[in-house]
């Protein structure tokens, strides 16, 4: 079973009708602590701003129940403001901290550059990742945003585009996965991706 964990912010229920569509039957969207140690995966998906995010995220007690489950090995995919949140620290409107797993900064996208990013862009991946098994090197991918997420060590980074700036676009750390575009919203590309964690989740 996948948990996506309810905090309150994203669009939960596109995200569980996009598992549907990729053939993975059992995400289920919870806010319940103990369907969430159950889980076999765990998605923190996210839309809005990363001081309420995370703010959501301490008062319900998923904060550190997705790092316990982090710590004990289970996969955990963020999306767009869910990865943003998986960095030490984001410069949005302030200076706040982020759960950590990834080593970096989530940084506003430069002056100069149209905001939010919004539209489909081709990612390239410079690694591979399981999160893109069968997935063609620049296949086009849907986004909306207006951060994004600077890692320490480049080499997590398995997707790259460009809005004015190159940006990570995905990441893979340990088990730990994010994705600055929204899959669930990506056609084709964006299903399989969902499929592809599925298969990660099933392990």
């Amino acid at each position: 079973m996948i948990a996506i964990v309810d905090y309150g912010m994203g669009n939960l229920r596109s995200v569980q009708k996009g598992f549907e569509h990729a053939g993975v039957a059992d995400a289920v969207v919870t806010s319940d602590p103990d369907l969430v140690r159950r889980a076999d995966a765990v998605v923190l998906p996210g839309v809005g701003a990363f001081r309420d995010a995370a703010a959501n995220l301490r008062a319900s007690g998923m904060w550190d129940l997705v790092l316990e489950r982090t710590a004990a090995g289970v996969p955990l995919l963020g999306i767009c403001l869910g990865m943003q949140l998986l960095m030490d620290t984001s410069y949005e409107d302030g200076e706040w901290e982020g759960l950590g797993l990834v080593a970096g900064t989530c940084e506003r996208l430069p002056a100069g550059v149209k905001v939010p990013h919004i539209g489909w862009n081709t990612v390239e991946q410079p690694r591979p990742s399981r999160l893109f098994a069968g997935i063609p090197d620049g296949a086009a991918f849907y986004f909306v945003h207006s951060y994004r997420v600077v890692p320490q060590d480049e080499s997590c980074i398995i997707g790259r585009a460009e809005h004015g700036v190159a940006f990570a676009a995905a990441l893979e750390s340990g088990t730990v996965f994010g994705v600055q575009f929204h899959p669930e919203k990506s056609s084709e590309m964006g299903l399989r991706v969902l499929a592809n964690f599925g298969a990660i989740a099933r392990g």
